[in-house]
């Protein structure tokens, strides 16, 4: 049989152990660094202006139509958010306009829903009365009552 030592011993999982040494972070990133022209600070990476490629001419002679850029172009580090796949800006209504729109949906089902209510027609029949209301039929005081378990 094999020793439990020689079973349980990993002699690569010490060999592949190393202490990393601890650095120090003090750097806080905030949202104003993103406004800093400090050329330092990515490595003297030229960054263009901030551009969605969204509002990029469509049309355009680009060398990559579908992230719409050109061969060599540099790249803006928040590319990530100004490319093509990034959500799009939605331009088509301003605020305003949008919450009118929505009043006015709004509006319009709620008026519907009165119009219907109004003239919705009231039932076709009368209830039939019986005589004394099928008070015996349905089980009341003046019933006969039912076999109890005793009567089995």
């Amino acid at each position: 049989m094999i020793s439990r030592r020689i079973a349980v011993a990993r002699p690569l999982a010490g060999a592949l152990r190393t202490v990393a040494p601890r650095t120090n972070l003090t750097q806080i990133r905030c949202i104003s660094q993103a406004d800093i022209e400090d050329p330092g600070m990515n490595g003297g990476y030229v960054s263009p202006p901030a551009q969605k490629r969204q509002f990029r001419d469509p049309y355009g002679d680009w060398w990559d139509k579908q992230e719409r850029r050109n061969y060599g172009e540099p790249v803006h580090e928040d590319n990530d958010i100004l490319g093509l796949f990034s959500p799009d800006e939605y331009t088509h209504y301003k605020p305003a306009k949008g919450f009118a729109l929505l009043g006015t949906f709004v509006a319009t089902v709620f008026g519907l829903a009165g119009v219907v209510y109004f003239f919705y027609p009231d039932k076709p029949a009368v209830p039939k009365a019986y005589p004394g209301g099928l008070e015996t039929e349905l089980g009341g005081p003046n019933a006969v009552p039912a076999r109890s378990k005793e009567e089995f």
